[in-house]
C-alpha cells in the first residue's frame, strides 16, 4: 500500500461509522487497517463488531483524529487474509475524503493464506542439477531454484533463501502434501511484497535423518556438520556465481521444518557471518535436550532475524521446547539486541506441510520484507 501524504483533521467528535457486508463470511474476525494506524492489520482497537453473518460495524471513538483523506482496507487479521474482488484480484485502497456519518462498504471475497494466486506470477522453477555433487559426503543430490517470474526480463539482484526437503515444498504429488511455496511466492510478488530466489535442496530419502542430524544426539552420530559445510562452502558459492543474488548475510536465509529446521538452526549458529535470516518451523529440538552454544558468535555480527514456529497439536513438548530454545538463545547471546526473534505459535497446529504452508508467507514477509505493505 502506498503511504500517501496526509493532513490529520483534529476533529473533536467524528461520529464516523463504517458498516460492512460480505458475501463470504467465516470464523475469522474482521479488522480495518489504514493510514490512521500505520496500516497495522491486527490492531485490536480497530476490530469490527460482528452483528450477523456477513454483517459488521465499526464506530470510531469520539475525538479520534481521522486523516483526511482517510485510506483503508479490510482484512481478516493479516495481509495474507486481505479483501479481494469477486474474481480473486487485489483491490485498491478505499478512500473517504471527509469521514463523517455512516459509510456502507462491501467485500465480495477474502484471501485465505495468500490464495488464490495469479499463474502469471508463479516463479520460474529451474532444475539446477539432477546430481549436484556433495563432496563433503561423497553424494549427489537434486537441487532446484525458484526464480522470480520476471527474472529473465530484468537485471535485478535478489535475496536468497535456502530450504531443506525440496520434495515437499512445491511438488503437487508429494506423499504428505506440500508447502505450496510457488503459489505463495506468486501472490507476494503480485502484491508487491517482494521477490526472492529460493534454493530448494532435496533430502536424502532413507538417509534424511542422519544427514540432518548434527553431531551426536539421541538419534546417534549424524552427518549434519558435513551437510552444513556443503550448503555453505559448495552450494552457496555456486548459486552466487550462476544467479543474480544479493550474496551478503543480510540478504541470505536458511530454513526448514522438523529435522530440516534443526539443521537450519545449526547452519545459522555455526555460520552467522553467512546466514542473517533463519526460518525455523517445528524444529526437532527433542533430539538435543542439552543444546550447547559454545560455538555461537552472534555478538560478533550485525542483526540476525529468526522466525520460530511451533504448533500446539504437534506433540506434548513442541511448544515448550521452542519457547525454551528462544529463552536460552537470548540468554546465551552476549548482546541480545543483535537478535530479532519472532515466535509464532498456532495452538491448533499439527506437524504437517499444511501448517508450514500457512506459516511460510508470514515468515518470508517478516524475515525479508518487514516494511512492505500490499
Amino acid at each position: 500500500m502506498e503511504q500517501q501524504a496526509m493532513q490529520v483533521s483534529e476533529v473533536e467528535e467524528t461520529g464516523f461509522v463504517i458498516r460492512l457486508t460480505t458475501d463470504e463470511d467465516d470464523e475469522r474476525p474482521v479488522f480495518i487497517a489504514g493510514n490512521f494506524n500505520d496500516w497495522a492489520t491486527q490492531d485490536l482497537r480497530f476490530r469490527m463488531q460482528r452483528e450477523a453473518e456477513g454483517s459488521y460495524v465499526y464506530r470510531f471513538p469520539e475525538g479520534f483524529p481521522l486523516p483526511s483523506p482517510l485510506l483503508y482496507k479490510f482484512t481478516k487479521g493479516d495481509w495474507s487474509e486481505v479483501e479481494i474482488d469477486r474474481y480473486g484480484n487485489k483491490t485498491p485502497n478505499r478512500s473517504c475524503a471527509e469521514p463523517s456519518g455512516t459509510r456502507q462498504e462491501h467485500v465480495p471475497r477474502w484471501r485465505r493464506n495468500w490464495l488464490p494466486f495469479q499463474p502469471e506470477h508463479l516463479p520460474k522453477v529451474h532444475l539446477i542439477s539432477e546430481e549436484f555433487e556433495i563432496p563433503q559426503l561423497n553424494k549427489k543430490r537434486k537441487v532446484w531454484a525458484l526464480l522470480p517470474h520476471d527474472y529473465h526480463e530484468t537485471d535485478t539482484h535478489y535475496p536468497v533463501l535456502y530450504l531443506q526437503d525440496a520434495q515437499n515444498l512445491f511438488n503437487e504429488n508429494a506423499a504428505y502434501g506440500n508447502w505450496q511455496i510457488d503459489k505463495k511466492l506468486a501472490v507476494m510478488s503480485y502484491y508487491g511484497i517482494g521477490k526472492l530466489i529460493v534454493i530448494a535442496i532435496e533430502h536424502a530419502e532413507k538417509e534424511r535423518i542422519i544427514e540432518y542430524n548434527v553431531g551426536k544426539t539421541l538419534l546417534g552420530e549424524g552427518q549434519g556438520k558435513q551437510y552444513i559445510r556443503f550448503m555453505t562452502d559448495t552450494l552457496k558459492p555456486f548459486v552466487d556465481k550462476h544467479f543474480r543474488t544479493l550474496p551478503d548475510r543480510e540478504h541470505t536465509g536458511i530454513g526448514g521444518s522438523s529435522m530440516g529446521g534443526l539443521v537450519s538452526i545449526f547452519s545459522g549458529l555455526m555460520y552467522p557471518e553467512v546466514y542473517g535470516k533463519l526460518m525455523i518451523f517445528s524444529p526437532s529440538l527433542w533430539v538435543l535436550p542439552k543444546m550447547r552454544f559454545r560455538f555461537m558468535d552472534f555478538f560478533e555480527v550485525p542483526e540476525t532475524r529468526i522466525y520460530l514456529y511451533a504448533g500446539g497439536d504437534e506433540s506434548e513438548t513442541m511448544v515448550k521446547h521452542v519457547k525454551k530454545f528462544k529463552k536460552k538463545l537470548l540468554k546465551q547471546s552476549d548482546t541480545a539486541e543483535n537478535l530479532r526473534i519472532k515466535l509464532s505459535i498456532n495452538e491448533m497446529g499439527k506437524h504437517s506441510e499444511t501448517y508450514w504452508s500457512d506459516e511460510f508467507p508470514k515468515a518470508i514477509e517478516w524475515l525479508f520484507f518487514p516494511t512492505a505493505k500490499p
